[in-house]
């Protein structure tokens, strides 16, 4: 096929879209199935009724060819163990008595059974759930959502496309069951798990599914010869089947590297590559294995994982490049469109000259259209489109919001020393100690306490007028009282203010810096029913005023006993919202760790003796290809030590992280210079304490024994069973005992009875270690 002949093919699709609705109406109604005020009848009509609003949205946006099975109630790695029959044994009885119970209970837990693990998907801020796998495993297909959903959008006249996680990513991403040897590769289970993929197409093929989309996105990272010799053996036998659908498989999130002439010497009919970005790089490596004759490519050119307008013009010349690489372009966003916000439209607080600047996935899918059709028809055709983009694009550039001279300066200036602690670690340890008077197995929290819908609603009276300011601080104080009693009562050691009037850890603190928008509509999924708002880092950070201090230091004047400062640590920050793309990261992320260096001060001037500042995405926003870590670890513990770097030797820093794999960042966990941090470690069994040990990290350590994502209460025993599992990893002296995360998304009772559990487990174990147990 000619150039000419494939820019007239060209057609516009994308990966996946949000599920959640305009009105979180999934959300709604999934809360209200666990509570029991929606039934499953009425749970499965709103999920279908989005959607067929979904596809209909995208169809009359100019998509011809819509995802399907990218939807879900949960997860889509969830599902994809559900289509391939890895129930886990303690869940199997379960699901075969009700299987939405069932999933449920996979994704959250019971009373009775603990959850799948739950860990960070790749360098998102998505949450997945990871498949549980042994030598044992058995592999049976159930294609009945896949099946149910391409037939839903083929009965509405549209083009649609099943999406399904690949096999290679499904077990790369798994872990060893309970019980198997720590040893044990997912991998070699393979073969075992192809036959599975074979039925399951053959019953999309069945069902008039013409192509099905593989997401092979762990073929981005540094593979083994043997992962990517497993690759070539999968889809040469899936690509060898004589009834299926044409397969096109879908990386993204970075460069494919290696895996590139892997696939495009396999039997499939095409590949989806990311062109955004680090992802960039896949354009000349494309060229450089001889493009992809005979195959489709779906080009990956509007960015699917922030908001920022795409610059039709330089898409449109990538386009043009990738026309000979391949016999058919088809253009598309860059991943799902899960990672982003619906509609702009929806967002009338932000001025409509910054509005401009934004894509939600709305405007994405229209960008998408918009490239399709210029390929396809020429640029004449989307004049007027091309217009507006490039009037947005230069606003944005020569907008006063984008540049801070002072800021731009303080950050230029900043000096080595300004990232370091006065003191070594033992030296200040020895002073806080003093301080704090701490006894041993000290407990605490990470911060946040149930935000109640009695404190949403407050807050949404406050922003409509309903009650003013001052009624509004006053039920904040009410709540941080009891908050802080609570505490006292239940017997913790180091306390905390509860965080009721924060919105986010992230947004809460962008609303109060300049250079950042807040949204009102802007939801975007972390995991399950749990939806967030990403700020949009859209010029340079100053911190005006502080932030944090003033509910801190009431707080503390109720107690005698410390009580943190709660601050979010600059990557995470970054991670979690929306940012900007004019400069580098390690740049913005300088930035905002001096507005947070000045927040730091205020505490320590207000008299706060523990102060923590929360880093729960410095794993997550690792890069995925080890050859760019080095640089991104350099900045990114660098913005934590600014921040920190002026506080008193007998100030005890905390940090936090959770929700992903540690091993492998233990180094720049200890470089942070944090006194203590704590991380998630109850539903990985502790996993997280041993990788600390085995790199010798000298400091104070919380790996959590109660996890806080589940609503089960831990009993005693169980906390004190983590409890001790972490003591064979770290020493008496330097062991916190915690939650593995925030309690904001949890209700009071389970609260309550899970925290005197907690407390009771530590006092348990610090009798058996011989020290007072209260």
């Amino acid at each position: 096929m000619t150039s000419e002949t494939a820019a007239a093919a060209a057609r516009a699709t994308v990966h996946g879209y949000p599920r959640q609705g305009q009105g979180r109406e999934l959300k709604k109604a999934i809360e209200g199935y666990w509570k029991g005020r929606v039934d499953a009848a009425a749970l499965r009509s709103v999920a279908a009724g989005l959607r067929r609003a979904n596809w209909q949205d995208l169809a009359g946006a100019g998509i011809d060819e819509v995802p399907t099975g990218d939807f879900s109630y949960y997860d889509h790695m969830l599902d994809t163990t559900v289509m391939v029959g890895a129930v886990p044994a303690r869940h199997r009885a379960a699901v075969a008595a009700d299987p939405l119970e069932g999933y449920f209970a996979m994704a959250r837990g019971t009373q009775d059974v603990a959850p799948l693990e739950m860990t960070k998907w790749f360098d998102t801020n998505y949450h997945y759930l990871v498949p549980e796998l042994g030598p044992d495993t058995v592999f049976s297909a159930d294609s009945a959502k896949q099946v149910a959903e391409v037939r839903e959008a083929l009965a509405l006249g549209l083009a649609a496309r099943p999406v399904l996680v690949g096999p290679v990513t499904y077990l790369l991403l798994s872990k060893p069951a309970p019980g198997v040897a720590a040893g044990f590769d997912p991998l070699t289970l393979l073969d075992r798990l192809l036959p599975v993929y074979t039925e399951v197409l053959a019953d999309l093929r069945a069902a008039g599914a013409e192509w099905v989309q593989v997401d092979e996105p762990a073929l981005v990272q540094d593979r083994t010869p043997a992962e990517l010799n497993a690759t070539a053996r999968a889809y040469r036998d899936l690509g060898a089947l004589a009834d299926r659908p044409r397969l096109l498989v879908a990386s993204y999130f970075d460069r494919l590297g290696d895996a590139l002439p892997v696939l495009a010497a396999s039997p499939v009919e095409g590949l989806a590559l990311d062109f955004t970005g680090a992802a960039a790089a896949n354009l000349d490596a494309l060229a450089a294995v001889g493009g992809l004759p005979g195959k489709r490519l779906v080009a990956g050119v509007v960015d699917g994982r922030n908001i920022w307008v795409n610059d039709l013009g330089k898409s449109l010349s990538t386009l043009g490049t990738l026309l000979g690489l391949a016999d058919r372009v088809d253009v598309s966003a860059s991943c799902s469109l899960l990672h982003v916000p619906l509609d702009t439209a929806a967002e009338r607080d932000i001025d409509p000259q910054i509005l401009r600047w934004l894509a939600f996935a709305r405007q994405k899918t229209a960008e998408v259209a918009a490239l399709a059709r210029g390929l396809a028809r020429g640029t004449d055709t989307i004049a007027a489109e091309l217009a507006v983009n490039r009037a947005a694009l230069a606003s944005r550039a020569a907008s006063p919001l984008t540049r801070d001279p002072a800021v731009r300066a303080r950050a230029a200036a900043v000096t080595e020393a300004e990232a370091r602690r006065s003191l070594p670690y033992p030296e200040r340890a020895a002073a806080q100690r003093a301080r704090l008077g701490l006894p041993l197995l000290p407990t605490t929290t990470i911060g946040s306490f149930p935000q109640t819908g009695e404190l949403r609603s407050a807050r949404a009276d406050l922003r409509s007028g309903r009650i003013g300011t001052g009624e509004y601080e006053d039920r904040i104080r009410a709540e941080i009282q009891d908050v802080v009693s609570f505490q006292e009562k239940t017997g913790l050691d180091v306390l905390v203010h509860g965080e009721p009037e924060r919105n986010d850890m992230v947004q809460y603190f962008a609303e109060q810096l300049t250079g950042c928008l807040a949204t009102r509509h802007g939801w975007v999924q972390s995991y399950g029913t749990r939806y967030v708002r990403p700020p949009i880092l859209a010029g340079d950070i100053a911190r005006p005023e502080p932030m944090t201090v003033r509910w801190t230091a009431y707080a503390q004047s109720l107690t005698d006993r410390p009580v943190k400062g709660m601050l979010t640590g600059p990557v995470t920050m970054l991670a979690w919202s929306f940012v900007r793309d004019d400069q580098p990261l390690g740049e913005t992320a300088r930035q905002v760790a001096l507005a947070l260096r000045d927040e730091v001060d205020d505490l320590e001037a207000a008299g706060t003796r523990v102060i923590q500042v929360d880093e729960p995405a410095l794993r997550e926003t690792l890069p995925l290809r080890a050859a760019d870590r080095p640089a991104y670890l350099a900045w990114a513990t660098e913005a934590f030590r600014l921040t920190t770097g002026g506080a008193a030797p007998a100030t005890q820093i905390h940090t936090h992280m959770c929700y992903a794999e540690f091993g492998d960042i233990v180094g720049a966990i200890d470089d942070l210079d944090a006194d203590v941090i704590s991380l998630e470690a109850a539903r990985s069994h502790m996993q997280v304490a041993h990788e600390l040990a085995g790199h010798g990290y000298p400091r104070e350590a919380g790996p959590g024994v109660y996890d806080i994502h589940s609503p089960r209460v831990p009993s005693a025993e169980e906390a004190a069973a983590l409890l001790r599992a972490g003591l064979g990893a770290i020493p008496a002296e330097r062991l916190w005992v915690n939650p593995d995360c925030g309690l904001k998304t949890r209700a009071w009772p389970e609260t309550r009875a899970s925290l005197e559990h907690l407390v009771a487990a530590a006092r348990t174990v610090r009798a058996e270690l011989g020290g007072p147990s209260a």
